[in-house]
């Protein structure tokens, strides 16, 4: 899934500058801010599409384990 793989490309890219605002570098800190934003949409994104290929709808709630989803 593509939405899945840029979010992991996200994640690597981050790496390095969570290391270095880690050790009290503010530039690295202020990308890594950013960053997590650019995250959290394609975090988002994930969660649509996962929606969007179970044909659900965002509210419903998934049955109890061994139990059939309500028809309705």
């Amino acid at each position: 899934m593509q939405e899945y793989e840029k979010l992991k490309q996200l994640v690597a890219e981050a790496d390095e500058d969570v290391r270095k605002a880690i050790g009290g570098n503010k530039a690295a800190g202020t990308r890594v801010r950013k960053k997590m934003q650019e995250i959290k949409s394609a975090a988002q994104d994930v969660r649509t599409r996962i929606l969007e290929e179970r044909g659900g709808e965002e509210g419903e709630t998934p049955a109890p384990a061994g139990q059939a989803a309500p028809q309705g």
